[in-house]
């Protein structure tokens, strides 16, 4: 059996309110974190990206307490129930009409050594192992279909003025989609899940770096904050992200 050890954090920035919401929870050998981006006027965001968080945590939880392992297809269907309970919320509310959010959310079994995660938008989740980062979910974004295509570089895509463009978001009128994957876990996997504020003036080498030279998931967020605050711009949006690190029983690591 695994081990397993969180920290998350979120940060305002220099907006006038945190539309982020996370959640991370831990059911005997089963932990699920959940992490949404919310955007609308009238204070839609933070209420979308609650609600978002809500319904996927409440689902998890249950299912985890009656034993249900990691599935990818009841993480879809839990993302699923999120979108539809967005849809209706913004029927005949003016003020909320176009309030939809970003989700990311990991779901383990540390006796079993599985995870299951999923994403809709360009809220991200990290897998690290071994000193290099072996899975980053793709963004449902303009400028992400034109690097698969192979229209852009990564590397003018994190210069494009269109790179907020989403294509599928929680709480859209089009049907959603949730992207799913999942992996056995290994002792000393690491996992970032963080909006875009967080994850923007990053790269996976910097994710390395700064984890290969921290002691905790907390060390390793407040690494990687430092360098954030740093090269933030004048408009920073609400950065937030939760840290999970996994490791032998018996070897220290706490939630």
């Amino acid at each position: 059996m695994l081990n397993l050890a969180i920290a998350h954090r979120s940060e305002i920035g220099s907006r006038s309110r945190n539309e982020d919401a996370l959640r991370v929870a831990q059911i005997g050998v089963m932990g699920h974190m959940v992490l949404a981006d919310g955007a609308g006027g009238h204070q839609g965001g933070a209420e979308a990206a609650r609600r978002v968080v809500d319904h996927i945590d409440a689902t998890l939880a249950d299912d985890s307490q009656h034993g249900q392992p990691p599935d990818a297809g009841r993480l879809a269907q839990a993302i699923g129930a999120a979108h539809a309970d967005l849809q209706q919320q913004q029927r005949g509310l003016d003020a909320q009409a176009r309030m939809h959010a970003t989700v990311a959310a990991l779901w383990l079994d540390c006796a079993a050594r599985r995870a299951v995660w999923g994403h809709v938008g360009d809220t991200r989740l990290y897998h690290l192992r071994g000193a290099r980062v072996v899975h980053a979910t793709a963004d449902d974004s303009v400028v992400q279909s034109m690097v698969q295509a192979g229209w852009l570089s990564p590397a003018q895509a994190r210069e494009h003025p269109h790179k907020n463009q989403l294509l599928a978001a929680l709480g859209m009128a089009e049907h959603v989609e949730p992207h799913t994957s999942a992996a056995e876990l290994h002792d000393g996997d690491a996992f970032l899940l963080c909006t875009d504020g967080w994850w923007d003036p990053l790269d996976d080498a910097l994710l390395v770096r700064a984890l290969a030279g921290s002691t905790s998931p907390q060390h390793w967020l407040d690494r990687l904050y430092r360098h954030i605050v740093t090269h933030a711009p004048a408009r920073q949006d609400n950065h937030s992200a939760i840290a999970v690190w996994l490791g032998p029983a018996g070897g220290g690591a706490s939630s």
